[in-house]
């Protein structure tokens, strides 16, 4: 088998059904669309927001069960606020930075409902370090991906 001199490996071969699950990823994640930015920022964001979510409203059932604001209802609507929030900010991902400063906005309003219900600290706590890790290491995967197809056009 012979190699291309510019080539350190050779290239992976995929099989039908893992090319179809790669090209359906790709595409969730704003692949085709020409840019090579924040891809992988914007997927564990997308991540983060959904596991989230379903903290969120069982938050929000927690202050309405417990009967933490009058009216009880009050805690509901906190929930669906939150979780609205959420998912709006998940229906943005792929716009640019949209979606990511909405995420930040949502563990904003999260950190804020341990005033109502103190025990929700720490999770929100664990949530916003999770977030942070994966802004953080999101941004560097996706320079190094970056730098990876600079390689490739130079």
């Amino acid at each position: 088998m012979s190699r291309d001199k510019n080539s350190d490996a050779e290239e992976l071969q995929l099989s039908p059904s893992e090319t179809a699950a790669h090209n359906a990823a790709m595409r969730l994640a704003g692949a085709g669309r020409g840019e090579v930015d924040a891809k992988t920022q914007r997927a564990l964001a997308s991540i983060t927001l959904g596991f989230e979510l379903i903290v969120v409203v069982l938050i929000g059932l927690a202050i309405f069960g417990l009967s933490l604001l009058e009216p009880r209802e009050l805690g509901l609507w906190i929930a669906g606020g939150l979780a609205a929030a959420c998912v709006l900010a998940l229906g943005f991902m792929r716009v640019g930075r949209v979606g990511i400063w909405l995420g930040w906005l949502v563990h904003a309003l999260m950190l804020a409902t341990a005033f109502i219900l103190p025990a929700s600290l720490v999770v929100s706590l664990l949530f916003t370090a999770l977030w942070v890790y994966c802004m953080v290491k999101g941004a560097q995967i996706d320079r190094g991906r970056r730098e990876h197809f600079a390689s490739f056009t130079n």
